[in-house]
């Protein structure tokens, strides 16, 4: 039962972990957090009759996508729930069917830009996300993760606008701060990638993947038995006892790079925000 646990916590930390590499070389691990708020509508009656099972969504969801591949919500929803059971590139052909059949649709562009992200496009992204939204009329969830397609290209100061723009009409929202906070340790600045994190940490819509965030940045400063109370938080104890072995493999894994021979590029991966569809 441990064991399972443990591997539970390692999938919960590892599904939000795509690489990227830092000039310094440094490697890390990113992702966005998600745009869902902005890609479907609560009052939709098909947001409100989604089956809870992600398999299950994918079969309702394909099946009505199959009997019409030109319905737009169809195509959306099959789209986000392919996505959801990690058929990414399914998803990704999926969508871009979808926008090619209706190029004006906003909603299902920032989908796709989103699709593309999850496969490491990320000028693709970036581009598509930019026809998803309008500087008379931006989109805070799709500015963040057009920040983190930057930060994965290696454009950091770039990304940083880009979280400052979402900051401006969400402050102090969790996700931009989580994301803001990466790319401060994506280039090193500790201390600043802290303070961020410790911003969206104290915000009560924050949830455990900014705690390990934090946790993160607070252990790669050498501060590890502060890190490890951070990880572990008010978790049950299975689940916290889970996030410190990764927390500790992660660490470990970034001490064992550091006594790389030069020139040898290291990997360090970085637990980030990534809230499912």
């Amino acid at each position: 039962m441990r064991r399972q646990s443990s591997h539970a916590g390692f999938r919960f930390l590892c599904s939000a972990a795509v690489t990227a590499i830092l000039a310094a070389g440094l490697g890390g691990c990113q992702t966005m957090s998600d745009i869902t708020g902005s890609l479907t509508s609560s009052s939709s009656p098909k947001a409100q009759a989604a089956p809870e099972d992600p398999q299950r969504a994918v079969e309702v969801y394909g099946e009505q996508y199959r009997a019409n591949p030109k319905d737009a919500q169809a195509a959306l929803a099959y789209g986000q729930a392919l996505r959801t059971t990690g058929q990414r590139e399914q998803a990704s052909a999926v969508l871009e069917q979808a926008t090619i059949a209706h190029p004006g649709n906003k909603t299902l562009l920032a989908a796709y830009g989103r699709a593309l992200a999850d496969n490491g496009n990320s000028q693709a992204a970036f581009d598509v996300l930019s026809r998803a939204h309008s500087p008379a009329n931006p989109d805070w969830r799709i500015l963040s993760v057009q920040g983190t397609t930057l930060d994965k290209m290696g454009k950091h100061e770039e990304a940083r606008r880009y979280y400052a723009s979402a900051l401006k009409i969400v402050p102090e929202e969790p996700s931009v701060l989580s994301n803001l906070g990466l790319s401060y340790m994506l280039t090193r600045e500790l201390p600043q990638s802290e303070e961020t994190l410790r911003r969206a940490y104290a915000n009560p819509r924050a949830d455990g993947r900014v705690r390990q965030n934090l946790a993160l940045v607070v252990g790669l400063q050498g501060r590890f038995a502060e890190a490890e109370t951070i990880a572990k938080g008010d978790l049950p104890a299975e689940e916290a006892a889970a996030n410190v072995a990764y927390l500790r493999e992660m660490l470990n894994r970034k001490d064992k790079d550091n006594s790389r021979p030069p020139g040898r590029k290291a990997t360090v991966p970085v637990a980030a925000l990534n809230r499912p569809d």
